[in-house]
């Protein structure tokens, strides 16, 4: 859908510890926020619907390797676990640019699991930015 719409296709679900998922995917665009990526914007619903920022206990799944600012409100929401599809060598927090599980003094890390399907996702982001360069340069 965020690829249809113009934006990143990035998506994420979150599941949170009573089973409730929310899904979201990047609206950058969209919303004219540069904070509008599908992580944040998935755990700012959770915890709306929640009541709580606290999402202790939640498993967080996205397509890309999440950016630093998805990566500490992860931290800072206490996400239990991270899974993601491909690494982000540009941006990624979890291990390909910079990895915050390894900041001293933080009150919370979480697990993290990924890249699951780097093939699969960084394809699909590969595809978007060659047509995107193609329409551009058209």
């Amino acid at each position: 859908m965020a690829s249809a719409e113009g934006e990143v296709p990035v998506g994420a679900v979150l599941m949170t510890a009573e089973g409730r998922m929310f899904t979201a995917r990047n609206r950058t665009a969209a919303l004219g926020r540069a904070s509008a990526h599908a992580e944040f914007l998935a755990m700012e619903a959770a915890a709306s619907a929640g009541g709580d920022w606290r999402l202790t206990g939640s498993v967080l799944v996205s397509t890309l390797e999440p950016c630093i600012m998805c990566a500490g409100l992860c931290v800072l929401s206490r996400v239990a676990k991270i899974v993601y599809g491909a690494p982000d060598i540009r941006f990624g927090a979890f291990g390909s640019v910079t990895d915050v599980r390894l900041m001293p003094g933080l009150n919370h890390y979480p697990l993290v699991e990924g890249p699951v399907a780097p093939e699969v996702c960084g394809n699909l982001l590969r595809d978007f930015f060659k047509a995107t360069r193609h329409t551009v340069s058209g």
